[in-house]
């Protein structure tokens, strides 16, 4: 038995990249040759699958990889087209690969609502899900199953509308569509198989969980350093977004003032950082923090 990790991630994409990206600031090194399937990565007993993001699901259930990185629209529709993702496990939310599963038609069509649909054709990559939203607001539509091109259903006349996944909306306004209803939202999910592990391999699930967490908490953290009245510091550091105890030392040659550091683990925007300076805030700087722990 495999005492390491075999992860199957996308093979090329958004989601590949994505995948990749978190995995080598998680400390993976990760040098694949241009068109192999696998790859052994550094740093950790792990191994990389590189597939289909509609086989993951499978692969994963199966037990021939011990976890998958999918879109959260990919694992949905598999689960409803088979019964075989009831050995699946969703271990985390990753926070990347956002997108919506969008209802959308022609801008100059009539269809602008869910009950416009009734007795329509809607082209999808994605019938499963959609059958089900269907049914939920009791619309009877027929699904056109396609599996890329969605988009240009409507104008070969195969379809009157799309569902098909939407991030910035670009490629829908570029074929004269607008959306009108949201079906799901999706991001990318570390899902596990639910076959039993020995100690090693769960072991080494926590160490890269506990890594992958560092890194998704980095993300919206930062670190804020300035220089503020004594006098203010208690109106300060009630601004600062999700702070915990700063960090206060003496100024060098001013009595009046000290330096304050803080972790804020929410975002700071520009009004955040013009509250700070109406209260006497100077020299403020807000700095990335690239990992985390504890």
């Amino acid at each position: 038995m495999r005492e390491g990790l075999r992860i199957a991630i996308q093979k090329k994409g958004r989601l590949a990249d994505g995948s990749i990206k978190l995995l080598e600031q998680a400390g993976l090194g990760i040098f694949r040759n241009p068109g192999a399937l696998t790859c052994r990565a550094r740093g950790l007993p792990i191994e990389l699958l590189f597939v289909r993001d509609d086989d993951i699901p499978s692969l994963v259930a199966k037990g021939v990889c011990d976890l998958g990185i999918a879109g959260e629209n990919v694992l949905r529709e598999e689960a409803l087209a088979t019964s075989e993702q009831q050995n699946l496990q969703t271990v985390r939310p990753l926070g990347f690969s956002f997108c919506e599963l969008k209802l959308a038609a022609p801008k100059d069509g009539n269809i602008r609502k869910i009950a416009d649909l009734q007795g329509l054709k809607i082209a999808t990559s994605y019938p499963q899900i959609l059958a089900k939203y269907l049914t939920q607001e009791n619309i009877k539509a027929e699904c056109v199953p396609l599996k890329g091109a969605v988009e240009i259903a409507p104008a070969l006349e195969l379809a009157d509308a799309i569902c098909d996944l939407v991030s910035s909306g670009a490629t829908l306004a570029a074929n004269g569509l607008v959306d009108f209803a949201s079906v799901m939202n999706s991001e990318a999910l570390l899902v596990r198989s639910t076959t039993k592990w020995t100690p090693a391999k769960e072991a080494l699930l926590a160490r890269l969980l506990r890594r992958i967490d560092g890194v998704i908490a980095s993300r919206a953290t930062k670190y804020i350093m300035l220089n503020a009245p004594k006098d203010a510091i208690a109106q300060i550091t009630a601004i600062l977004p999700g702070a915990d105890a700063p960090t206060i030392m003496p100024l060098a040659g001013r009595e009046d003032q000290v330096a304050l550091h803080a972790v804020c683990r929410e975002t700071i925007f520009w009004d955040t950082l013009e509250q700070l300076e109406e209260r006497g805030a100077q020299a403020i700087l807000v700095l990335p923090i690239e990992k985390m722990m504890g």
